[in-house]
């Protein structure tokens, strides 16, 4: 199932996990996106009919981050656009997160590797990203999110 965090209105994150299953084409996310996520499920056979894409200037005044969980399993913190923390969610091997708006840090709970797309170009770590400290009760918390007693 799609999982859809949101926090007091707006849409920080959209997950899919690795079991996901549609026949067709579907999209995610709104036509007004900055990145576009979409799904695809066809038969042997099946044919898309080949194109390119023509260029086309956009507008784009925030990032939007893609990450497939390649192997291992992660922890993914996700926070307000004003830093506060919001939720937690697990991600295994096959899983998927759109990181739509807000804050995000990972924290690997297995050895892991993660295939990340975002929009581009990147200018530098000061203009491209703010960090920030995370809450001390996730510094001490053992892997599964719970504190450590």
């Amino acid at each position: 199932m799609i999982k859809e965090v949101k926090f007091e209105g707006v849409l920080l994150a959209i997950i899919i996990p690795r079991d996901h299953s549609h026949d067709g084409l579907s999209f995610f996310t709104p036509k007004d996106f900055s990145l576009q996520l979409g799904y695809m499920k066809y038969p042997a056979n099946h044919h898309i009919v080949p194109h390119v894409h023509k260029t086309v200037q956009r507008s784009v005044s925030t990032t939007m981050e893609a990450i497939l969980v390649k192997s291992g399993r992660i922890i993914v913190d996700l926070y307000s656009q004003d830093k506060r923390y919001v939720d937690s969610e697990e991600l295994v091997q096959g899983d998927f997160i759109l990181l739509v708006a807000g804050g995000h840090g990972y924290r690997f709970v297995e050895d892991g590797e993660l295939l990340e797309v975002k929009q581009g170009p990147y200018v530098s770590e000061h203009v491209d990203k703010e960090k920030f400290n995370e809450p001390p009760s996730l510094t001490s918390a053992d892997s599964s999110g719970h504190e450590n007693t």
